[in-house]
């Protein structure tokens, strides 16, 4: 029964009781008014008892479905069980199956299936307008695929980090850099939390690894495009991750940041992390990354570096977005 047909019941018992049925003329009918008036007090307590069950009952559910909400919505990602409970790194792979993504009646990408092996280190490139920023998101779960699925352990259990576009970031935010890299801790305390007192050290371990320690309690206003983007691994170190998703890291930066940010994509790769970058130079993929995904709205090749960025399928690439691009300006990244 809902509440408020709880409490009309209530109500209806109570009136039918105190509306007067006839006027007493003698010693009976005040017996047996003393009667009815015993009855009601009886019913009364039988009714407040079951309303008071059933309205605890009722606060009781809905105490559970506002806590979920702000889990959701507010404290989403808090599990710290989540680093004593995932199996190994070399487990966390991710396998697609005929994934498309679309916006409205433009598709980003589709058809695309196959496996990012666990602790691998895969490239992901292609022209403009490829799908490319879309796939990482799909990926991260951030949008929804039109068809197809991302079957990804490591996002369920809160074990994988994503990393946009440097101008994707609201950089007036009111944070400092030491603010910003506690926030890769959020899981093991959330929102409303006291960061426990091991976050402080991990926090100046991972500054230091970036070289950013001197500048720590500076707004991230204040920073470069290399500092940011320092600060932003920093963050992701501390997050310790078993899959890393990143779009175009290296955007923008000089060569010695992107050198030393190329060192961390290193050493995720020799801890057995699987690690996905949005690329642009393909002389950097040749060097670091062992294999790529050659994508242009649907997959061009996908296996290991040397056959996936031959001449002709670089050339396959560029035409597939040919015919698209000359009927329609713009396109999704």
């Amino acid at each position: 029964m809902t509440l408020p047909n709880m409490l009309s019941r209530f109500a209806r018992t109570i009136i039918a009781f105190i509306q007067p049925k006839h006027v007493m003329t003698n010693s009976s009918d005040r017996t047996r008014q003393g009667r009815s008036v015993s009855e009601m007090v009886r019913l009364v307590r039988a009714a407040t008892a079951t309303l008071k069950q059933s309205l605890g009952s009722w606060l009781s559910t809905l105490e559970n479905k506002t806590q979920a909400i702000f889990n959701r919505y507010l404290d989403s990602g808090y599990d710290p069980g989540a680093s004593d409970s995932h199996t190994r790194r070399e487990e966390q792979g991710i396998a697609l199956r005929n994934l498309s993504v679309c916006y409205g009646e433009r598709c980003a990408f589709e058809g695309l299936s196959g496996e990012f092996q666990s602790a691998s280190l895969t490239a992901v490139v292609g022209p403009n307008g490829a799908g490319k920023s879309s796939l990482l998101k799909a990926l991260a779960g951030i949008v929804r695929p039109a068809t197809g699925e991302v079957v990804c352990d490591a996002r369920a259990r809160h074990r994988l980090a994503y990393l946009p576009q440097l101008d994707e970031l609201d950089r007036g935010f009111p944070i400092t850099v030491a603010e910003l890299v506690a926030l890769g801790g959020w899981r093991n305390f959330g929102s409303v939390r006291e960061p426990p007192p091991r976050v402080a050290e991990s926090v100046f371990e991972a500054l230091a690894a970036v070289g950013l320690v001197p500048i720590a309690d500076r707004q991230i206003a204040e920073l470069s495009a290399g500092q940011l983007q320092r600060a932003l691994f920093a963050r992701l170190l501390l997050q310790d991750a078993d899959v890393i998703l990143l779009d175009e890291p290296f955007a923008s930066l000089d060569e010695s940041t992107t050198e030393d940010l190329l060192h961390c994509l290193q050493r995720w790769h020799v801890e057995g992390r699987t690690v996905i970058a949005v690329l642009h130079d393909l002389d950097c993929v040749r060097r670091h990354f062992p294999s790529t995904l050659l994508l242009a709205r649907s997959p061009i090749a996908w296996g290991e570096t040397v056959s996936s960025l031959s001449a002709d399928n670089l050339a396959r690439a560029q035409k597939a977005l040919i015919p698209a691009e000359h009927v329609r300006i713009g396109g999704v990244a």
